[in-house]
């Protein structure tokens, strides 16, 4: 749920000393404070130089203890994952060192990286890029852990089928009028409710492969001469369905965004919108964007050519789910939901409740 990282004046270093201890064991001396900037996301985070001239990202993972553990521990089985099974052509920014009593982890820095989400605001975010990103995510599916070595294997909560028959009071009392009327128009939907519950159902008896889990154009460090993926919390064994469909479902989303902005149009457009107008400007953004879905899928396919029967279907479902998803976190702040929020929210429903239907729609055809 969290958006594109952006920089900010630093979250105040004297408060966590621990962040300093860290770096000094490490041999990297501490952060120099004129350099440090803050990037916005769920964790507390660090990125800077050190007195050791080391460029490092550093961040403490926050939340409640249970989740926080659960969180470090799955990052830290991905490292181990990552040193022993060693999948082809994936890049990570290196780990330098932990500190797990205060859920601290230090990483060398990626410089002279162009974040994904960047590239897709500035529209530069190309089919090679896309290819590439495809490539990567096949990798990783295609790559076991060591026979030895344990690794969570427990679906993510999302979608909560629980949530969508009613919300636990602890929840219900930390929303915003905005998240509960997104809430409300899930739950009040029983042909989506069900819909959601199938896809949880088709999860269930779906290979289980080394996944990202929490998979965005944010998380993407691109460089000239690799990308890096970043941000391994979620890491697990999982439904390999969940990495394809959210890289889908982040174009789908940046499509709806774009009907009401003048990102590749050949004219500037000064109108007020109708109901048709916007039905078919939707069409015209999703079919400039989606080709860089087909351009995934055909990375991921020319390394992974045999897949399970399932996985484009389930993969719509779950490009569905992610706009459905965003529904919610982007009613985070908000009293009330936007008309590009419910639009965005319809456009997933059709692809959850239709997956079928809308598979070779968003590319996943057979690759030969």
């Amino acid at each position: 749920m969290a958006v594109m990282q952006k920089e900010v004046a630093h979250i105040d270093l004297d408060a966590t000393p621990e962040v300093d201890r860290l770096l000094v064991g490490l041999g990297l001396g501490t952060m120099v404070r004129e350099s440090v900037t803050s990037p916005i996301g769920r964790n507390d985070a660090w990125a800077g130089i050190t007195t050791g001239g080391r460029d490092v990202f550093v961040k403490r993972l926050t939340g409640a203890e249970p989740d926080v553990r659960a969180r470090m521990r799955r990052m830290l089985a991905f490292e181990e994952y990552a040193g022993a099974a060693r999948p082809p052509e994936l890049f990570r920014p290196a780990l330098l060192g932990t500190d797990t009593e205060h859920h601290i982890v230090a990483f060398e820095r990626v410089m002279d990286a162009q974040n994904g989400a960047q590239l897709m605001v500035d529209e530069v975010f190309t089919g090679d890029h896309a290819y590439q990103v495809g490539r990567i995510i096949g990798r990783l599916h295609g790559t076991p852990p060591p026979t030895a070595m344990e690794v969570d294997s427990v679906p993510p909560p999302f979608p909560p089928v629980a949530f969508l028959r009613g919300l636990p009071m602890s929840v219900y009392t930390r929303s915003s009028a905005g998240e509960l009327e997104a809430w409300r128009l899930l739950q009040n939907d029983a042909v989506l409710v069900r819909a959601l519950e199938r896809l949880r159902d088709m999860e269930a008896d779906s290979p289980r492969v080394p996944s990202h889990c929490d998979f965005r154009v944010d998380q993407l460090l691109v460089r000239p001469e690799a990308v890096y993926v970043a941000d391994w919390e979620e890491f697990r064994l999982a439904d390999p369905a969940r990495d394809v469909g959210a890289f889908a479902g982040e174009w789908i989303y940046r499509s709806v965004l774009d009907v009401v902005t003048n990102r590749g149009d050949d004219v500037f457009t000064d109108v007020e919108f109708t109901h048709d107008m916007i039905i078919q400007r939707g069409v015209a953004k999703m079919q400039r964007l989606l080709p860089l879905v087909g351009e995934f899928w055909r990375g991921y396919r020319d390394v992974l050519p045999v897949v399970d029967e399932g996985l484009a279907v389930r993969a719509t479902a779950f490009a569905g789910w992610h706009l459905l998803d965003r529904l919610v976190a982007g009613a985070l702040s908000s009293s009330r939901l936007t008309g590009i929020q419910r639009a965005a929210a319809g456009v997933g429903r059709a692809a959850v409740v239709n997956p079928e239907k809308f598979a070779l729609t968003l590319g996943f055809e057979d690759v030969k």
